[in-house]
């Protein structure tokens, strides 16, 4: 096994997709300020991570990453530990899944009544 040295910024977020070799995707809420409106808006980040065998991080789980060398074009980060898993998280993304079929429906419905 060889192991990656780490330097940087770090970060706590859940994993979203764990289907890649060795990679998972993980994302974390975040707030920006838009000062137009004087108010904030919610957006997440989502980046590729290296998803080592040691640890093999599943959806779900609470992850915490640090920044490595780049390991490919995209992945710049690799998981150092798991934090816990996510409460709900499945019945999270049911939910998710609904409303995109049902978003759907309604466009197709709208198509055809043009």
């Amino acid at each position: 096994m060889q192991t990656i040295k780490t330097r940087g910024r770090t970060f706590t977020g859940i994993v979203v997709d764990a289907k890649m070799q060795q990679t998972a995707i993980v994302e974390w809420p975040r707030r920006k300020y838009v000062r137009k409106f004087e108010r904030y808006e919610k957006l997440r980040t989502r980046i590729k991570v290296h998803n080592p065998e040691s640890i093999d991080a599943k959806t779900g789980d609470i992850v915490k990453i640090m920044e490595c060398r780049p390991i490919s074009k995209t992945k710049h980060f690799i998981i150092t530990e798991k934090v816990g898993r996510e409460k709900l998280f499945e019945a999270k993304q049911e939910l998710m899944e609904e409303s995109k079929k049902k978003t759907a429906k309604k466009k197709a419905s709208e198509e055809v009544a043009k």
